[in-house]
């Protein structure tokens, strides 16, 4: 018997050694009968690969030393993780201030599932319990929980790259947070992922020249180059990439007309790189989580490999935000008094339904009660808590606009105030792009994706009627008073001649 025997085949079956070499292979489900061989002594390391599921194989020395290494790099990954993602950051903290994710972060209600224009319209003109009711109606049709994001649908089909849409201030970046903190504390995709990278698209912004994927990786997180390559290399299929706030990323490339990039210790312009993951040319097996705001999901959708699933934070429900109170306030006595005031007040419970809002509303009320004041001192009107939440949001969440402040909400208001002439909530890209120069890059407007029979049409709207009509007024307050009256009689008389129902109703925009 001729000693030698070769099979190409995926799985492989080798000796290596100084005397004879005996390879066999047979593709899955098949079987094979290894050569016998006689009065011969086979010398050195055993090689056995095997792709079949559920085989046990025996690893050689220098393998089992470099995944017993890098079971070491990712425990101690996931320490620092703990100690790392265990506290935030809030909007006012001062410098060593934080307080635990826990004591803030409630699990938002997050659907998959593309809402039609009545639906949308729905959710924003409704308000009080007629929202919480719209809320409650999505909540038990589709509503996901975050260990679920990557489980199989209805079809058998399990996603490798995920989409959250959230408008601005919903919590996307509080909830990445707290799945890199589940995962870290076993929690969450124990045995799914063996290791999650946390991808801040901001951070990504201020890397300069041209990195590799593992160079940009070693920005992120506490594992040098070297040890990133050596968990890359191990388990690829296990890995999962967490993309955060794609829509702040400058695409400063012509990102289709660059050469492909698959290596991920080949160098590039770190936006390119990040392109070439998102597209699944560099490590493919890999899986991915990417946040955006709406603005940008389309754009986002077309460069993600596939299969993608599309998942939306729509905020707080009712129980969320009273979970979120409990926790704000860790005592049972202020929490009744706070929940109790904001929940019979219909415009700051609606309000509260996004993440930012809650908090804002939570630490105004926090301050009264320190000082003493009435609680619902300033609190009577929305005014006052529109205008923390605009200026929040320009200071945290407009990178690189191209409207300077006063312009911008000037714009927002002429839209707002076009919208709400013609009865309108859902707005068509033409009258917005004529309005507001970069409406993509605003954290104001959402985008919407609706189908007309055969083709896709492209709307926006404010996040909510209420902030709609809080950026006419301010319009108003901007305009020169010969203006202002000029255009609150106009709208006077229009809203003078509608009923109530229809002033609520606004817009079949889509007609």
């Amino acid at each position: 018997m001729d000693p030698f025997y070769k099979f190409r085949s995926n799985n492989d079956i080798s000796t290596s050694h100084s005397g004879p070499n005996v390879s066999a292979a047979a593709q899955s489900g098949s079987h094979i009968t290894a050569p016998v061989l006689t009065n011969n002594t086979i010398t050195g390391n055993v090689h056995i690969i095997h792709n079949a599921p559920g085989c046990t194989l025996y690893l050689p020395p220098s393998e089992e030393t470099q995944t017993s290494a890098s079971r070491s790099v990712i425990l101690n990954y996931k320490k620092l993780i703990c100690t790392e993602y265990q506290c935030v950051t809030e909007y006012n903290s001062r410098p060593g201030e934080h307080v635990l994710l826990s004591e803030r972060y409630t699990q938002p209600l997050i659907i998959q599932k593309h809402r039609d224009p009545k639906e949308r319209e729905e959710e924003i003109c409704s308000s009080g319990e007629s929202f919480q009711q719209v809320l409650r109606s999505r909540s038990s049709d589709d509503s996901v929980h975050l260990n679920s994001l990557f489980d199989r649908d209805s079809r058998g089909i399990s996603p490798s790259a995920v989409i959250l849409q959230g408008n601005s201030g919903n919590g996307k970046s509080f909830t990445v947070q707290k799945i890199m903190m589940d995962w870290a504390s076993g929690d969450l995709y124990k045995e799914r992922f063996d290791i999650v990278f946390h991808l801040k698209c901001k951070e990504i912004n201020r890397i300069s020249g041209k990195k590799s994927l593992v160079e940009i990786l070693s920005y992120s997180c506490s594992l040098t180059s070297d040890q990133i390559s050596q968990v890359l290399q191990h388990s690829p299929e296990k890995v999962l990439f967490i993309i955060d706030g794609f829509d702040e990323l400058r695409l400063t490339q012509d990102i289709y007309g660059m050469s492909p990039n698959t290596d991920p210790l080949q160098k590039a312009p770190p936006e390119v790189v990040l392109c070439d993951l998102l597209r699944g040319r560099i490590l493919p097996e890999s899986f991915l989580l990417v946040t955006s705001r709406s603005t940008f999901t389309d754009t986002l959708s077309k460069l993600l490999k596939g299969p993608q699933r599309f998942s939306e934070i729509m905020g707080f429900s009712e129980k969320g935000v009273e979970e979120y109170f409990q926790k704000f306030f860790q005592n049972e006595e202020l929490f009744g008094k706070a929940y109790t005031f904001v929940k019979t007040n219909e415009t700051l419970i609606t309000a509260c339904s996004i993440p930012v809002i809650c908090w804002i509303i939570c630490t105004t009320i926090k301050e009264r009660f320190k000082s003493g004041a009435d609680v619902t001192s300033g609190l009577e009107t929305t005014t006052s808590i529109y205008v923390d939440f605009v200026s929040t949001l320009l200071e945290h969440h407009c990178q690189g606009l191209s409207q300077s402040v006063p312009t911008l909400l000037r714009s927002l208001g002429q839209l707002a105030e076009r919208g709400m002439l013609e009865q309108q909530v859902l707005l068509d890209e033409k009258t917005v792009y004529k309005t507001v120069s970069d409406p993509a890059g605003n954290p104001f407007l959402c985008k919407l994706l609706f189908k007309r029979t055969i083709r896709q049409e492209t709307m926006f709207s404010f996040m909510h009627l209420s902030f709609q009509e809080f950026f006419t007024a301010l319009y108003y307050v901007i305009l020169d008073e010969e203006e202002f009256q000029r255009k609150f009689t106009q709208l006077f008389s229009i809203d003078k001649n509608s009923s109530s129902s229809e002033r609520m109703d606004f817009g079949r925009a889509s007609k």
